[in-house]
C-alpha cells in the first residue's frame, strides 16, 4: 500500500513539473520603444531586439512566452504585483532599482544619446541646454537622470507616455532634444530624416532583466539562458539584425559576467558558476 501511495505521489509530482514546464512565462515590453519592441505592421503584434532575445530565452527554457505591450511606467508595478514573471523591456540597472528588484547580468550596455532636429546646431555640452525643454519617456531611466540634472544643467524636463511621442515633441519643436538610449536614437534617426544623432553621455550602465526581489529561481533560469545565447553567438546575430553593427568586444552583449546579477549592485551573487547549455 505504501509503495502505491509513493508511486502515486511521484507521478503527481512529475505531472506537476511537466505542467509548470509548459506554463507560459509572462512578461511585458513598452511596444513603442523601437528598435527594442515596436509594432509589426505586416504580421501584427510586436517585433524588435528584445522580442527576439526573450523569445529565444523562452525557447531555451522550453516554455511558451506571453509578451504584453504596455506603457513602461506601469510595467515594474505590475511585476511586483505578480502579473509578470520578469520584464523583457530594456531596464537600466541603477542602485535604486537594484534595491527593490533582482536583476540578471547585463545583456546590453546602455549609454544616453540626445536626438535633435536636423539642421540645428550640434550640442557639444549640456550647459548649452539651460532654459531649454528636453523630452523623455515617462518612467524611464532617462527621465530620472534628466530630472536629477535639472538644477545643474538648468533645462526643463517634459515626460511623455511613449518614446514615439517624446521624439515627436522634438520634431514639432516642443523640445530641443530627446534623451534616450543610444540604440533607440540610432534606429529613430535611421528611419526619420527630420532628426539627427547628437550629444553622447557615457553611463557605464547596462540593461538587464529584472524579476521580483527574492525570486532567485527565475533569475537563475533567465541568466543561464542569456549566457548560453551569448556563448554560442546568437546574441551577436540578434544585435546585428536590429542595430546594423556588430557588438563591441568586451561589451555586455558578448560578455559572460562572473557570478549572478550585475557586479557592484544589490542582489549580485559572486558565487562562481558556468552556464549550462
Amino acid at each position: 500500500m505504501l509503495r502505491h501511495i509513493l508511486a502515486a505521489a511521484g507521478l503527481a509530482t512529475l505531472m506537476t513539473g511537466q505542467a509548470l514546464a509548459q506554463a507560459p512565462i509572462k512578461t511585458a515590453v513598452d511596444g513603442t520603444f523601437a528598435p527594442h519592441a515596436f509594432p509589426n505592421l505586416a504580421a501584427g503584434g510586436v517585433q524588435g531586439f528584445n522580442i527576439d532575445l526573450f523569445q529565444e530565452v523562452a525557447r531555451r527554457l522550453g516554455r511558451p512566452i506571453e509578451i504584453t505591450s504596455t506603457q513602461f511606467s506601469g510595467i515594474i508595478p505590475a511585476l511586483n504585483a505578480g502579473t509578470y514573471d520578469f520584464i523583457a523591456a530594456p531596464v537600466t540597472v541603477t542602485r535604486e532599482r537594484a534595491e527593490s528588484l533582482l536583476f540578471t547580468e547585463g545583456y546590453l550596455d546602455t549609454d544616453f544619446r540626445l536626438v535633435t532636429r536636423r539642421g540645428d546646431a550640434a550640442i557639444t555640452d549640456l550647459a548649452s541646454l539651460r532654459d531649454k525643454v528636453v523630452s523623455v519617456n515617462r518612467g524611464s531611466a532617462y527621465e530620472s537622470w534628466a530630472k536629477s540634472m535639472e538644477a545643474t544643467v538648468g533645462w526643463k524636463v517634459e515626460a511623455f507616455g511613449t518614446q514615439t511621442d517624446a521624439v515627436q515633441a522634438v520634431i514639432a519643436g516642443r523640445a530641443v532634444a530627446n534623451i534616450t538610449a543610444e540604440t533607440v536614437a540610432a534606429f529613430a534617426v535611421r528611419n526619420n530624416p527630420q532628426i539627427k544623432l547628437d550629444y553622447l553621455h557615457k553611463t557605464g550602465l547596462v540593461w538587464a532583466a529584472p524579476v521580483r526581489n527574492g525570486d532567485l529561481a527565475t533569475r537563475a533560469a533567465l541568466e543561464n539562458a542569456i549566457e548560453c545565447i551569448k556563448k554560442d553567438g546568437t546574441m551577436a546575430k540578434i544585435f546585428e539584425k536590429w542595430f546594423g553593427i556588430a557588438p563591441r568586444p568586451g561589451s555586455a552583449a558578448v560578455t559572460i559576467f562572473p557570478g549572478s546579477g550585475v557586479p557592484g549592485m544589490a542582489g549580485y551573487d559572486a558565487t562562481a558558476r558556468e552556464p549550462r547549455c
